[in-house]
């Protein structure tokens, strides 16, 4: 990633955020997921650069980012965004998320509104990850829920001891599917490590407990929904999203070809050429 240059920019409330901007045109921001880093569209941001403005920033406390205290909560990190995006002027750029990323966008839209965007990004991305005792089959898929919340605790807790490392390779391990390669799922187990797993055990469990479906039914912008067949992230939720947000396109990545939940790191080649085809339709331009 050296020869993306980075800069830096200070939040309201003091956090210093590292951030890459390269390319020419409209803009693009790409928002990573929890415990991740911007480093982590490496296979993204040189190609999309040929064609647009990409913003990739690392959220606070990840990657090369001000490793705070505080502020680790999808609301704070949505606003990050919106001054990042009002910093640097950026007149109704599109959003790329990526897991929590895609919550992010959801929160951004939730207090700043859907005008200041131009499409939509969203992949693999339940609309609630933390599931209720109480839910029947139909609440379930269309949450795309994969935790209970004694399950979500026991994660936390040992995000927060001594096995933390330990545990970050057992979460990441079922992300991803058996052709990556060791060396690259190593380097994606080092990019989460920059996050302080503290900081991010904190995130986590603010990320699980959000039900963001009230937000997602109200989206009317150009939205294209990615999703992996064999990631943890239940397929069927994704096809709810796509179902509940009008005009949205819904690409699923089969297992061969690379579909968990890293399918832009397994098979950058069709992400690309997919979110491109989307960005360039003008089938949604009256």
């Amino acid at each position: 990633m050296d020869e993306f240059p980075r800069k830096k920019f200070k939040t309201s409330d003091g956090a210093t955020l590292s951030y890459i901007s390269t390319g020419k045109g409209q803009s693009i921001v790409l928002i990573h997921g929890w415990s991740q880093s911007a480093e982590q569209f490496k296979y993204q941001i040189s190609v999309f650069a040929e064609r647009y403005h990409v913003v990739a920033v690392d959220l606070r406390g990840h990657g090369e980012s001000e490793k705070i205290t505080y502020g680790y909560r999808i609301s704070r990190l949505s606003k990050d965004i919106q001054e990042l995006i009002d910093l640097l002027q950026l007149e109704k750029p599109h959003l790329l998320g990526h897991s929590m990323g895609c919550a992010v966008i959801w929160s951004y839209i939730d207090l700043f509104g859907q005008d200041g965007i131009d499409k939509l990004v969203f992949v693999d991305q339940s609309p609630l990850y933390t599931s209720r005792p109480h839910w029947n089959s139909q609440e379930m898929e269309e949450t795309g829920a994969i935790a209970t919340s004694a399950q979500l605790n026991k994660t936390v807790h040992a995000l927060e001891s001594s096995s933390a490392e330990e545990i970050t390779r057992t979460i990441l391990a079922p992300m991803v599917t058996a052709a990556m390669p060791k060396e690259q799922f190593e380097w994606m187990v080092q990019c989460n490590l920059r996050c302080p797993r503290s900081l991010a055990a904190t995130l986590l469990y603010n990320q699980f407990h959000t039900d963001w479906r009230d937000q997602i039914v109200r989206i009317r912008k150009p939205t294209l929904i990615i999703a992996g067949r064999k990631s943890i992230i239940p397929w069927k939720s994704q096809v709810w999203i796509n179902k509940s947000i009008p005009n949205s396109e819904l690409e699923i990545f089969e297992e061969a070809e690379g579909g968990g939940h890293f399918m832009f790191i397994e098979n950058p080649q069709k992400f690309n050429r997919r979110v491109l085809q989307f960005l360039e339709s003008s089938m949604f331009e009256l």
